[in-house]
């Protein structure tokens, strides 16, 4: 199981914002706070492609190692 602790999710957005990974917007909307909104660059979905191929690498090793197999 995964623990997400809220507060850390905003530096983590800065840095892949900063990065050119992803890009945000801020959209105002009367009577409503603004919001920003997260878009993946390019960029960020060539990274997310290969941490993607690299975790399929990594279950597959573990898969092979314990015997575990999915149907």
């Amino acid at each position: 199981m995964l623990h997400f602790n809220v507060a850390s999710l905003y530096p983590l957005l800065y840095r892949l914002e900063k990065r050119g990974w992803i890009r945000g917007r801020w959209v105002e909307k009367a009577g409503q706070r603004r919001r920003r909104y997260y878009r993946l660059t390019p960029a960020g979905k060539r990274i997310l492609a290969a941490q993607r191929d690299g975790w399929r690498e990594f279950v597959g090793a573990i898969n092979r190692i314990t015997g575990i197999q999915h149907a």
